[in-house]
């Protein structure tokens, strides 16, 4: 990623779209780092990083299970996060998310990856009561 804040109408736009999934969790925060990316963060750990991408636009990274990212790979488009991947980190440019409410499992899983154990219990007893 190239070290710039969002700007773009596209990255604005990704960054809009992901805010909406991602602020909805429990204690969720927004922080900009010292490289210009944005993060979604829970107990000040992230599970969610934006930048803009230099030619190729606007990148979405997030956390999930290795399971998942091996999934994920899989597919086109996606691809290991560079530094942070072998930690599951996965990419996408977003040119290429066509719906980003398809993303918001992902995001979850990356949550409750990043969240501390009460956060996790609080949301798989919503999860049971609905």
């Amino acid at each position: 990623m190239v070290h710039v804040r969002i700007s773009s109408r596209e990255g604005l736009a990704m960054e809009a779209a992901v805010r909406e999934l991602a602020i909805r969790l429990p204690e969720v925060t927004e922080k900009v780092d010292s490289f210009g990316h944005t993060s979604f963060r829970v107990n000040d750990k992230p599970f969610v990083m934006m930048g803009e991408g230099g030619a190729d636009g606007p990148v979405l990274s997030f956390k999930v299970l290795k399971t998942t990212q091996e999934i994920l790979l899989a597919q086109k488009h996606f691809y290991k996060t560079p530094y942070i991947g072998h930690h599951g980190w996965v990419s996408i440019h977003a040119k290429n998310i066509a719906d980003y409410s398809m993303l918001a499992d992902y995001l979850l899983e990356g949550y409750l990856c990043a969240a501390p154990k009460r956060l996790v219990k609080q949301m798989q007893a919503k999860t049971q009561a609905q």
